[in-house]
């Protein structure tokens, strides 16, 4: 079922705007929560302070490479979305998707592709060829310019994806970045040789969110939830 009665779901837009990994956790399980008494859409838009975060994995990353990027000034948090480490800071633009697929399409794959593909589409718009790997995410050559990590229960999803604007991007060098070897990270400033900011990108995002999610978007202000 893609849609309900042929009507486009209705996503409300949140703009967080800084906020710390915590705090965005906390605010995505109070969007996860109004799901249950219904289909309660919504695409939380966000930047970060520096932080490392490390998703599900058979083994814990090591303590002692955590404590080691905690001295470089960052947070570092264990999550429970897919994939493995990654950076997250001022200049990217994360996206937190909080849908029940139920009003989509059941199917975790196909909602991870409509992620990669919003991105790809965004880029395409701004004149970046960019495109999906064997890896997760969005890639422009062997670059990773967008993270994708999700987090899907009962069909309602949270986490969602890491678009490097304007990133410093040397607090990546620190890591492998998800885990994948020989790979580099890039981003929209690098990639066009100009300053690309969060707020300039946003508008591309929701464009190209709302075509590739057919759905309807509701811009609100900032809630203090």
């Amino acid at each position: 079922m893609v849609q309900m009665q042929g009507s486009r779901p209705l996503v409300e837009v949140v703009r967080l705007g800084l906020v710390s990994y915590q705090e965005a956790l906390r605010l995505q399980q109070v969007y996860v929560d109004r799901h249950r008494s219904g289909p309660a859409h919504a695409l939380l838009l966000c930047q970060h302070p520096p932080v490392y975060t490390t998703g599900i994995r058979h083994q814990p990353y090591p303590a002692p490479l955590l404590e080691d990027l905690r001295l470089l000034g960052a947070d570092v948090h264990r999550t429970n979305r897919g994939g493995l480490i990654t950076f997250h800071g001022p200049g990217q633009l994360v996206c937190y998707p909080v849908l029940n697929l139920g009003s989509f399409n059941k199917s975790v794959r196909w909602y991870v592709g409509q992620l990669e593909r919003t991105i790809i589409t965004l880029c395409r718009r701004v004149g970046i060829e960019a495109s999906t790997s064997p890896h997760t995410g969005v890639w422009v050559g062997g670059n990773k310019i967008c993270a994708v990590g999700i987090h899907c229960g009962r069909y309602v999803t949270s986490h969602g994806l890491a678009l490097n604007c304007n990133t410093d991007l040397s607090w990546f060098s620190h890591i492998v970045p998800c885990g994948i070897e020989g790979k580099g990270v890039t981003s929209l400033s690098a990639e066009l040789q100009r300053d690309v900011s969060v707020e300039e990108t946003v508008p591309h995002l929701l464009d190209a969110f709302r075509e590739q999610f057919n759905c309807q978007l509701m811009d609100t202000p900032e809630k203090d939830s």
